[in-house]
């Protein structure tokens, strides 16, 4: 007789992914308040076509328009923490409407790094990869 348990997610894991949601949101609505907050002073963040930005230029690239989501999904997402670092993977699936640009879909493979530090769970570096 084999007994298979379940874990329930631990509670790290929990504020992970309400961060993560968080994040999501904050995408949505160009709140840069609530991106400076989820986000370390140290940010790596990798877009798909290889372009870096520091946390200031993602927050502005988000809040002057030059990016605009009018839709974010994130699917298929696994949380790993081990001790104070989160490892997240998710599929980003978004409709866009960037200045200069019109109406766009992309499709993307992410992996973010969170941190738990005084100002609770911030990401620290994402890299995002075309998905099929």
């Amino acid at each position: 007789m084999s007994i298979s348990i379940a874990a329930a997610p631990s509670q790290d894991t929990q504020e992970v992914a309400q961060v993560v949601e968080r994040l999501r949101k904050a995408m949505v609505d160009a709140d840069g308040v609530t991106l400076a907050n989820l986000t370390s002073e140290h940010l790596s963040y990798g877009h798909s076509a290889g372009k870096l930005e520091t946390k200031q230029e993602f927050i502005n690239t988000i809040i002057s328009g030059k990016s605009v989501f009018t839709s974010i999904s994130l699917t298929d997402q696994s949380i790993k923490v081990i001790n104070s670092t989160a490892l997240v993977r998710h599929t980003f699936t978004a409709e866009t409407n960037d200045k200069g640009k019109g109406a766009g879909f992309v499709k993307l493979s992410v992996l973010s790094v969170w941190v738990k530090g005084e100002q609770g769970w911030q990401m620290v570096a994402r890299q995002a990869v075309k998905a099929d």
